[in-house]
């Protein structure tokens, strides 16, 4: 330790030992699947063009997908309710387009 401390006097860099792997939280240094978005949020971006994949994510929601990483809960939970927006507009256009005549 010594010489740690008379190296970093003289302008050394000290090495520190990397302890990730051997830790809980070493796990979550790899980074998320689907560019870095994770799932949650890359099936948010993508349900804007496919809605099908809100609805994915909403599944993986409710099997508690996120216990795997809890980084992905945030995303998953935005497509739930993306997933709960896009039903409910869905079923008052419907209603609206049968009960208007058309």
């Amino acid at each position: 330790m010594n010489s740690n401390l008379e190296e970093q006097k003289k302008g050394k860099y000290v090495l520190i030992r990397d302890d990730a792997e051997d830790s809980e939280l070493g796990q979550f240094y790899k980074p998320l699947p689907c560019f870095g978005f994770g799932i949650g949020w890359f099936s948010f971006l993508l349900g804007f063009v496919f809605p099908f994949a809100w609805y994915v994510a909403t599944f993986l929601y409710l099997i508690s997908y996120y216990h795997r990483d809890p980084r992905e809960r945030s995303g998953l939970a935005a497509s739930a309710i993306a997933a709960l927006i896009f039903s409910v507009a869905l079923v008052i256009t419907v209603l609206v387009l049968v009960f208007s005549g058309r």
